[in-house]
């Protein structure tokens, strides 16, 4: 797809953009969760202490991967509405700017997690797991700065609609991290230093392909040469607010996931982090297509918003809940039914097998959480394409880190209902926040048809 018709596909119709631009986005998804998944298989085959500090460290990777996504979806969220407002200009300052952000952030939180990174693992209660989670931990974030600029730049790619080249660099990630993935583990024998190895060797052969298409190829609809850069205070704040909230939506399910983890070890040991850390990979892979979704929304919403066009905004928050809620109900009936031959992708060795039951087990309870999540999900990516980013990060505080972690707290401990209890308050939680997140958007959008219809030429509803 050319560039031009990239152009005209976003700011068309947005039920015909939402599906374009989600399947590439789905395929690159698909690739992430892959790799991700091998990665817990690899290390898996080293034990139950091997795969708990995955689980230790997993929350703050996602705060690492957050700060190139938060900043990518900011710059994600002004592009587009500059595109879809016809000021190609700024469209390309934003996204200079947003580089420069990752830049800046990167240097200052590199310097922060390695300094604290013990105390870190101390006060998540890592114990015995926590020589395998500093192996693993400061390679990966010691290489900050290729995963925000890996997540700003193919936010860059997917505002202007140009998602063919967004999924080819993803998929070098994911390939050769599966690729390298036991090569370093166990044939170089490097242990769960090689998983992380591998990772980052993996996002690196992707930034540079990316950094060639942008600055060496110069195809794109942006053209991002130094000569199109202007500091302006404005545009990083425009671009901040919806990265800081976007950000801070991560370091939330980086927070709930210490705290379940927290709950986990207080009601079983060490073992259900294990237990909860690989359903939880298979809760991810199927949340993919709203995932996809999601992140096509944002394109279209933040297009719609900068056009002031109403219907198309409404049309695309309203039909991607739909089209959401149908992939999760066909999701989460695969997940219960195939639980135990899911749980079997985690129990291959012998230090690992006595997992498969409980595995299964928190599988089949988790498959309700993948019907729990689009309309929260739709909702959220919404409000930061049309720039509301706090907007998205009072939904996500309200569903994570309150709602959830206080159903799974009662559910567990004051109802009794012990490991499954965490499990099914992590569900609950998760549609009650997403059923407010859900009504706040309808009546934003509301508001949003009565102040078009007042400063701009009325559409047909």
């Amino acid at each position: 797809m050319t560039k031009s018709k990239n152009i005209e596909m976003i700011t068309g119709d947005p039920k015909k953009a939402i599906v374009k631009l989600a399947i590439p986005m789905m395929i690159s998804m698909l690739l992430i969760m892959l790799y991700n998944i091998a990665d817990s298989i690899w290390v898996a085959g080293l034990g139950g202490d091997a795969l708990a500090a995955i689980g230790f460290i997993t929350p703050l990777f996602m705060v690492l991967v957050g700060l190139g996504n938060g900043i990518g979806a900011g710059a994600n969220s002004l592009i587009a509405r500059n595109i879809g407002a016809k000021n190609p200009a700024q469209a390309n300052n934003a996204a200079l700017h947003a580089i420069l952000l990752s830049v800046i952030v990167s240097i200052i939180f590199t310097i922060l997690i390695e300094v604290f990174m013990v105390p870190i693992l101390q006060f998540m209660g890592a114990g015995n797991t926590i020589e395998f989670a500093m192996s693993y931990s400061y390679i990966i974030f010691g290489f900050l700065f290729i995963f925000v600029y890996s997540g700003v730049a193919s936010a860059i790619f997917r505002s202007e609609g140009d998602m063919r080249r967004a999924t080819i660099a993803i998929a070098v990630t994911a390939i050769m991290n599966i690729i390298l993935d036991p090569i370093f583990i166990y044939i170089l024998d490097f242990g769960i230093a090689g998983a992380a190895w591998a990772t980052v060797i993996s996002a690196t052969l992707s930034c540079l392909v990316m950094s060639y298409w942008i600055w060496g190829k110069k195809d794109l609809f942006l053209d991002l040469s130094p000569k199109n850069f202007s500091y302006s205070s404005q545009i990083m704040i425009d671009t901040l607010q919806v990265a800081i909230p976007s950000t801070l939506e991560n370091v939330v399910f980086s927070i709930l996931a210490i705290i379940v983890n927290s709950m986990l070890v207080l009601a079983s040991g060490t073992t259900a982090v294990a237990v909860y850390t690989a359903s939880m990979r298979i809760v991810q892979f199927t949340m993919i297509p709203l995932l996809g979704i999601g992140t096509a929304v944002l394109t279209v919403a933040g297009v719609a918003y900068g056009a002031h066009n109403y219907n198309n905004l409404k049309t695309a928050h309203s039909y991607s809940i739909k089209l959401g809620f149908a992939i999760s109900i066909a999701l989460g009936v695969v997940m219960f039914v195939f639980s135990s031959q899911l749980a079997g992708l985690f129990a291959y060795t012998e230090a690992s097998a006595g997992l498969a039951p409980e595995i299964a087990s928190a599988i089949s309870v988790l498959s309700l959480f993948v019907l729990a999540i689009p309309h929260g999900i739709m909702s959220s990516m919404m409000f930061q394409g049309v720039g509301k980013g706090t907007y998205s990060f009072i939904i996500t505080l309200l569903r994570s880190l309150l709602l959830e972690s206080v159903f799974a707290y009662v559910f567990c401990f004051v109802f009794g209902w012990g490991v499954a209890g965490i499990y099914g308050g992590v569900v609950f939680g998760c549609f009650v926040g997403g059923t407010v997140g859900y009504i706040w958007a309808k009546f934003f959008i509301r508001k949003f048809k009565e102040i078009s219809l007042r400063k701009y030429v009325p559409q047909k509803d």
